[in-house]
C-alpha cells in the first residue's frame, strides 16, 4: 500500500451490517468459463458504488459519492494443461494458462469525472518475472473436498 493521504478515489460497494467488505453479487451471466480450453470471462459493465475517497474514510463509515464501476476480465487460455497437486496444503487442479486483460472504468455521478484502464502497456507477470505465475483458468478441489 502506497501513501493513503495520496489516495483520491476508493471506488467499493462498501461494508455489509454483516461485516463483509468489498463483496457483492453479480448476475448469472456475468461469468464464462471454458476450464478445458483456459478461456474465462468475467464482466460486469454497470454497479453502482460509493466513492469513498480513502480506505479509511470507508471503515469509519464515511459517506460516498454516489459512482459507478465496469470491468471486463478476459483469460485466453492456449498454453499446455498444468496438473497442480499439494499435499500440505490439500489443494489439486488442473489449470490452462494463457494471457489475461483487464478493462476496468469507474465514473463520479456528481462530477462527470471517468477513469479509464489503459490496455497497452498491460503484462502478466510469470514467475520468472518475480510474480504469482501465469494467469490460468481450471478447475481444482480444496480442504475437505481434497482426495
Amino acid at each position: 500500500m502506497g501513501d493513503p493521504t495520496q489516495q483520491v478515489h476508493d471506488w467499493e460497494p462498501g461494508i455489509a451490517p454483516s461485516g463483509l467488505f468489498w463483496t457483492i453479487p453479480v448476475a448469472h451471466g456475468s461469468i464464462k468459463a471454458d476450464p478445458r480450453r483456459g478461456k474465462a470471462r468475467f464482466h460486469v459493465p454497470h454497479v453502482k458504488v460509493g466513492d469513498y475517497h480513502d480506505f479509511f474514510n470507508s471503515i469509519s463509515g464515511g459517506t460516498p459519492i454516489p459512482s459507478h464501476v465496469g470491468f471486463d476480465v478476459k483469460w485466453a487460455g492456449g498454453g499446455s494443461p498444468v496438473h497442480l497437486r499439494d499435499e500440505t496444503f490439500t489443494f489439486e487442479g488442473d489449470f490452462v494458462p494463457g494471457p489475461a486483460t483487464i478493462r476496468f472504468v469507474a465514473s463520479d455521478d456528481k462530477s462527470g469525472v471517468t477513469y479509464r484502464s489503459v490496455a497497452e502497456g498491460q503484462y502478466n507477470p510469470t514467475l520468472e518475472q518475480g510474480g504469482a505465475g501465469d494467469p490460468a483458468v481450471g478447475t481444482e478441489q480444496n480442504g475437505r473436498f481434497f482426495v
